[in-house]
C-alpha cells in the first residue's frame, strides 16, 4: 500500500517564527528550520508537533529552542521556490547584494532571505552559546533518512550521535545553502533529510530527529525523556542500520533550459553499475559514468541537480583526517609549489591551476579543504576547521 501523505499545514503563518521556548537553566541555543523549500512541508509540520509537546516541558528545558519557517510564499503554493532557490542564496556576497537593493527591486526569495537573516541575527544577539543550526528537508525520491554536513570535525562529531548515514562534501557542488553560510560562521550546522516529500514517515523521522537533537545538545535530560529510545530506534530502523559516512564525488548539473526526466524506480543510496541509464536530458540518455551509489535522484520539475553519486569513506581515512586536522598539518601545504595562503587568517589557500592538477583532491579533503572557487588562473579552497568555533563547543559531551 502507498504510504499515507501529509497535508499542507493548516496554518502557514505570516510571522515566520514557529516557536521560541526558553528554559529555566543556561544551555544551548538551537535553531530548527523547516520549509526553506516550499514543497518540503514535513519539517514545518514536525517543528510544530514538537513545540506543542515542548510547551509543557520548559521546567526541564535548558537553553533556548527556536523554530523558524522558511519560504512562506512557496509553502502556500507547494513549490520548491517561486523566483529563485532560497537555499542557493546564502553567501556573504549575495546577502550584501540583496541588502543593497530597493525593496521594489527584490524578488520573492530575496525578501524571504532578508526576513530570515534579520530574525537569525536578532535572536543570536539575544541568546547564549553554544549555537546549533538544524535545517529540515525532504527529497523527491525514496530515501533513507540522512544527515548532510560541511566537513568540519565539530559537525562530524555531533552528527555521529544520530543513527543515520552522514554525507560529506556536498558544499563543493552547491553554492549558497543556508547551513554552509552558518558553518562559515563557525557554528555546528546539520541538514537532515527525513524522507520523501509528502509521506507521513518524513514527518515522523523529522520529529524523532528534533527530539534526539534536544537531548544530544543537552537541552533536555535523556533520562527524563521516556520516548528517546523509541525515537532513536525509529531513525535506526528507517535508516536500515546504516550510519556510514559517505562523500559526494559527482554531480549531474542541470541548466534552466534542460528538460530532464528521471526514469522511475531509482532512490538514494541505491548501488548502480557503470552504464546504468538513469533518465533522459533533452532527449539524450543519461547513464552513470562509473559504478557508484546514487544520491538524490530528481523526481520533481524544479531543481538544478539531476542526481549525485556518492561513495563510502573508510573509517581509517576519517581517523587519519581527524589526526592531521588536529595537528594543523595543512600548514605544510604552503611549502608545496603553487600553493600559498589566500588570507591573513589562514582560512583558505590559493592554488595555481597549472600546478593543481598534480595534487590529489583527496589530499585537500583529508586536511579539511573543500568548497572551491575557480577563476582563470587559480582555485581558492577553504578550510572549515580554521573557521570552527571549537572553544564554543569544547565543554559539550560529544566534543
Amino acid at each position: 500500500m502507498p504510504e499515507e501523505t501529509i497535508t499542507v499545514p493548516t496554518i502557514i503563518r505570516s510571522n515566520r517564527l514557529i516557536g521560541h521556548l526558553k528554559g529555566q537553566d543556561k544551555g544551548p541555543t538551537i535553531f530548527f528550520f523547516g520549509g526553506i523549500h516550499g514543497n518540503e512541508k514535513a519539517g514545518v509540520v514536525a517543528i510544530e508537533k514538537v513545540f506543542e509537546q515542548l510547551q509543557s516541558m520548559t521546567e526541564t528545558l535548558s537553553g533556548s529552542v527556536i523554530g523558524i519557517q522558511g519560504n512562506t510564499p512557496a509553502l502556500f503554493q507547494n513549490k520548491r521556490f517561486l523566483d529563485t532557490d532560497l537555499n542557493r542564496l546564502w553567501t556573504t556576497k549575495n546577502i550584501d547584494r540583496i541588502k543593497s537593493k530597493q525593496e521594489s527591486e527584490l524578488g520573492i526569495e530575496e525578501k524571504e532571505l532578508l526576513g530570515i537573516h534579520d530574525l537569525i541575527i536578532s535572536l543570536l544577539n539575544a541568546q547564549s552559546p553554544p549555537f546549533y543550526f538544524i535545517d529540515l528537508h525532504t527529497t523527491s525520491s525514496k530515501t533513507l533518512p540522512f544527515v548532510t554536513i560541511n566537513d568540519a570535525l565539530i559537525n562530524r562529531n555531533f552528527a555521529k550521535l544520530f543513527p543515520v548515514p552522514i554525507i560529506l562534501g556536498i558544499e563543493e557542488f552547491l553554492e549558497g545553502p543556508l547551513l554552509s553560510y552558518m558553518n562559515e560562521k563557525g557554528y555546528v550546522s546539520l541538514g537532515f533529510e527525513s524522507g520523501q516529500h509528502e509521506v507521513i514517515s518524513a514527518v515522523d523521522n523529522a520529529v524523532a530527529f528534533i527530539w534526539l537533537t534536544l537531548v544530544n545538545t543537552g537541552a533536555l535530560p535523556k533520562n527524563e525523556i521516556p520516548f528517546f529510545k523509541p525515537h532513536f530506534e525509529q531513525l535506526e530502523n528507517a535508516a536500515k542500520g546504516n550510519s556510514t559516512f559517505y562523500e559526494v564525488e559527482q554531480r549531474f548539473a542541470l541548466s534552466k533550459n534542460d528538460e530532464f526526466i528521471m526514469y522511475p524506480g531509482f532512490e538514494s543510496f541505491q548501488k548502480v553499475k557503470k552504464g546504468t541509464i538513469l533518465g533522459v536530458n533533452n532527449d539524450i540518455k543519461v547513464e552513470t559514468p562509473k559504478s557508484s551509489q546514487l544520491f538524490m535522484p530528481l523526481y520533481q520539475k524544479q531543481g538544478a541537480e539531476a542526481f549525485f553519486l556518492i561513495r563510502e569513506i573508510p573509517k581509517w581515512i576519517l581517523k587519519i583526517s581527524e589526526v592531521l586536522r588536529k595537528i594543523k598539518a595543512d600548514n605544510l601545504l604552503v611549502a608545496l609549489p603553487g600553493i600559498k595562503w589566500n588570507d591573513s587568517g589562514r582560512g583558505s589557500l590559493k592554488v595555481n591551476l597549472k600546478i593543481a592538477r598534480f595534487y590529489a583532491k583527496s589530499l585537500f579533503h583529508l586536511l579539511g579543504y573543500r568548497n572551491r572557487t575557480i577563476d582563470s588562473t587559480h582555485i581558492i579552497i577553504q578550510n572549515r576547521e580554521r573557521n570552527a568555533r571549537n572553544d564554543m563547543y569544547r565543554n559539550e559531551p560529544w566534543f
